[in-house]
């Protein structure tokens, strides 16, 4: 797209109409086309919901509804509500554990079409950007699994949405939305305040400041504190522990986390093919006069992605925000696609779709046999190789407790590097006549130590037997996780330790020496 002559002739076009003259243009009509892709997308997530198996982190989420609290050291109480009451509900069933993500995809394709009508977008537009959000790669990748970053990205979006109408109406009454769906939102992770900051230091920058001091606008603020009160509590209660795994995220103890893979995710998170898009949007809303209210959502993103970016925080944390851009992009590239020669340009779009978006459903969607995943796919999907094995996992556990010495057997327990392990061994233990695991990982320390006659150990997630030696005096190789697949994970091929003999009571190290955040 030629974004500098897209921008050029912002100020008259409108999908091909001229804007009203003193204000931003007129919402677009109700658009269909946004229903049948956003159908299509939880229909896909569905159908694919039960290939591979778990998430580590629905296997942490399961555990944490066990030990159902207002916070947790990594995210509110939310989630593993949710992931409590579908296990209740629907006990072992991964379709019904991934549904609400399902919904929450097609959700989203939705809320992105809106927020392109509101801009002024046309019905072909609408469609243009619900087939960008759908085909995305945050849209397919979270919309696959429980997951707190599901959540905040419809929280986001929905935030997104109040927000344009506040800034198109100039009626504040609408912020109220804002203050109820971010205060939900912080529910599940304190990250919606990072886009509260976003939106307010747009507001500051580019205006209408008379926001700022509004009645309204404050009443949202309140009723978002008042909804949030019960984390925020648990949080400054515990020493705000969410600082700590922010900290550890910065130091690049997580996936996707660093400040070089935070701004190559930018590119790519939506897909290549986007981009274009959503940067010509991003220019349009500096520059277009007709979108001049909505300028705040421009200066949003950069003060959120300037945060993340000098804070080390994971690249998809902005995100949502970028489906705004690329909503604002739709409707200039619609226009642009219909003026002069529209026949190649719309050629041009529909190649690069087939070229750049058709990739997202291989590279992440369980769309290839577990068995034969190409290492490709998890080189640049971590998130798939973490939902492969975890049966065969604890079948290889199982093996090294099978064969412990019975009197060794009676006071044996495992403990685990990370919380993923732990959840395995939950979920797929009992049956295999597995004791139970323990962790010092995030909220895994809460909830619970090994028995203080515990001195026979199964460690499982330690690549070195250096920190085990600190705590016990025989540390000796065990056997070896094998998933029986040939997949990069963090736990295939990994070393089982058998420790024993105790150095120090449990009591004494778990949360100064076991305990870790990341």
């Amino acid at each position: 797209m030629d974004v500098a002559e897209s921008v050029t002739d912002l100020g008259r076009a409108r999908s091909g109409d001229d804007a009203p003259a003193g204000g931003p243009p007129a919402p677009g009509p109700h658009a269909r086309g946004p229903w049948p892709i956003a159908g299509a997308v939880t229909a896909l997530l569905l159908l694919l919901a039960n290939r591979y198996g778990y998430h580590r982190d629905e296997l942490y989420f399961l555990l944490c509804g066990r030990h159902l609290d207002w916070g947790y050291v990594d995210q509110g109480p939310l989630v593993p509500a949710l992931a409590r009451l579908i296990d209740t509900v629907a006990p072992g069933s991964l379709v019904a554990l991934r549904t609400p993500s399902a919904l929450i995809g097609g959700g989203c394709v939705l809320l992105v079409a809106a927020i392109a009508r509101e801009l002024g977008a046309g019905r072909g537009a609408q469609t243009f950007a619900a087939f960008l959000a759908g085909t995305s790669g945050l849209v397919l990748a979270t919309g696959h699994l429980l997951s707190t970053t599901t959540v905040d990205m419809l929280v986001w979006l929905a935030v997104a949405l109040f927000a344009v109408r506040v800034l198109r109406t100039g009626d504040p009454r609408w912020a109220l939305g804002i203050g109820l769906t971010l205060g939900v939102g912080m529910l599940n992770k304190l990250l919606p305040a990072l886009l509260a900051v976003g939106l307010v230091a747009g507001v500051a920058i580019a205006g209408p400041r008379r926001l700022l001091r509004d009645r309204w606008v404050l009443a949202a603020a309140g009723v978002a504190v008042l909804l949030a009160a019960p984390t925020l509590i648990w949080q400054a209660a515990h020493g705000f522990p969410q600082l700590s795994v922010a900290a550890a995220i910065a130091d690049g103890d997580s996936s996707y986390s660093g400040r070089i893979d935070a701004l190559t995710l930018q590119f790519v998170i939506i897909s290549p093919y986007a981009v274009p898009i959503w940067i010509a949007g991003l220019v349009a809303l500096l520059r277009r006069p007709a979108w001049r209210p909505y300028r705040a959502l421009a200066w949003a993103w950069l003060v959120v992605v300037a945060v993340v970016l000098l804070a080390g925080g994971k690249g998809y944390y902005d995100a949502p925000l970028l489906l705004v851009l690329a909503a604002t992009g739709a409707v200039l590239t619609v226009a642009w696609a219909g003026r002069g020669t529209a026949t190649l340009k719309r050629g041009l779009l529909v190649l690069g779709a087939l070229l750049f978006v058709a990739p997202n459903g291989v590279l992440l969607l369980p769309t290839l046999p577990a068995d034969r995943l190409p290492g490709f796919v998890t080189a640049v999907n971590y998130d798939a190789g973490e939902t492969i094995g975890w049966p065969a996992f604890a079948d290889s556990v199982a093996a090294v407790h099978r064969a412990l010495p019975e009197p060794q057997r009676q006071r044996a327990v495992i403990l685990t590097a990370n919380y993923g392990e732990a959840g395995a061994i939950a979920r797929y233990g009992p049956t295999r006549g597995l004791p139970a695991a323990y962790s010092g990982h995030n909220s895994m320390a809460d909830f619970g130590r090994p028995p203080a006659d515990a001195d026979v150990v199964i460690a499982v997630g330690w690549e070195r037997p250096d920190r085990l030696r600190e705590w016990f005096t025989d540390v000796t190789l065990a056997g070896r996780v094998d998933q029986r697949v040939e997949v990069d994970n963090d736990e295939n091929g990994g070393p089982i330790w058998l420790c024993t003999g105790l150095r120090r009571p449990w009591a004494e190290i778990w949360q100064t020496e076991v305990r870790h955040a990341g």
